[in-house]
């Protein structure tokens, strides 16, 4: 099993929302960086765990915990004009875009971005590294056992 980092904009959905839909499950649409999309396609599997993390927030951050529940397949996103996440170059044939999805595992006391800067242990987590702007992250299993253990205080 891998861990990982998904980020979403709590206005667009927010680990409530998630909560709340039937099923508890969603497709992880929208990813437009080839990078995360990789991540995604090739790395994830089912079973592989998340942190939910809030972003272009007031207060960012580690949100809940979320499971990968199906595979990776096209993004229907890509292929609807109405979409903001439309891609006039992809197609059904060669979809350029893929998602995962995944399930509600549980809401955390909210881990701040300021208080995963603060922990020295975390310094090497890829989201706190200069410059990332991935909305999909992998994480290392010790500093995914740290960010549990700090939302629990």
């Amino acid at each position: 099993m891998r861990y990982w980092l998904m980020k979403s904009e709590p206005d667009e959905l927010s680990i409530d929302d998630l909560a709340a839909l039937k099923g508890r499950t969603t497709p992880w649409f929208g990813v437009r960086n080839y990078q995360a999309r990789n991540f995604m396609r090739d790395q994830m599997t089912i079973g592989d765990r998340a942190f939910f993390y809030h972003s272009s927030c007031p207060e960012p951050g580690i949100a809940g915990t979320v499971e990968v529940v199906a595979p990776a397949y096209p993004d229907a996103t890509q292929f609807d004009r109405k979409s903001p996440y439309f891609d006039a170059k992809a197609t059904r044939d060669a979809p350029r875009w893929f998602n995962v999805d995944v399930k509600f595992v549980a809401k955390l006391r909210l881990v701040s971005l300021a208080e995963l800067r603060a922990e020295p242990k975390l310094a090497s987590m890829r989201i706190l590294q200069r410059g990332n702007r991935l909305s999909i992250t992998p994480v290392d299993p010790k500093e995914w056992a740290l960010v549990v253990d700090l939302a629990r205080r």
